[in-house]
């Protein structure tokens, strides 16, 4: 068994480039960057960003044309790939990217430079993951007698 699963909450780099295949099908690809801090030895604040290269099919991408903008906090799941390709001079060139399955966008009605109607986060269509709700179930109000 192997897991292939990548969590990510950064800020959009570039607004989305959409294109449209033959097909129909939308695809998205944008750059996000999450940043860590730390304090140096010195004392110094440090801060590292890294930069994933996103990449949003169907659904996820015609929600991305729409509301995703440079700056804007979003949440995302996913899958690492990693694909090769020839440049113009003939060498074989590699890129990894985050192929998104589950897009959140973050933040309140005013902190993105677009912002939903009465809403401060709105979650896209999961494609690939059905949702499952968790089952009611009642106890007693003062049931202590967990096992754990």
């Amino acid at each position: 068994m192997s897991v292939n699963k990548v969590i990510l909450v950064g800020n959009v780099g570039k607004d989305p480039e959409v294109r449209h295949l033959d097909s129909g099908v939308a695809v998205a690809n944008f750059p996000l960057a999450t940043s860590e801090s730390y304090t140096a030895k010195n004392g110094e604040r440090v801060t590292t960003t890294e930069w994933h290269n996103i990449v949003l099919w169907r659904g996820l991408a015609d929600v991305a044309e729409k509301y995703v903008t440079k700056g804007r906090q979003l949440y995302i799941e996913g899958r690492i790939r990693t694909r090769s390709y020839d440049d113009k001079d003939g060498n074989k060139r590699y890129t990894t990217e985050i192929y998104g399955d589950v897009m959140q966008m973050l933040g309140s009605k005013d902190s993105g430079p677009t912002s939903e109607p009465g809403g401060g986060s709105m979650e896209t269509p999961r494609t690939s993951t059905p949702q499952v709700s968790e089952p009611d179930i009642d106890t007693p109000e003062g049931d202590d007698d967990l096992p754990f």
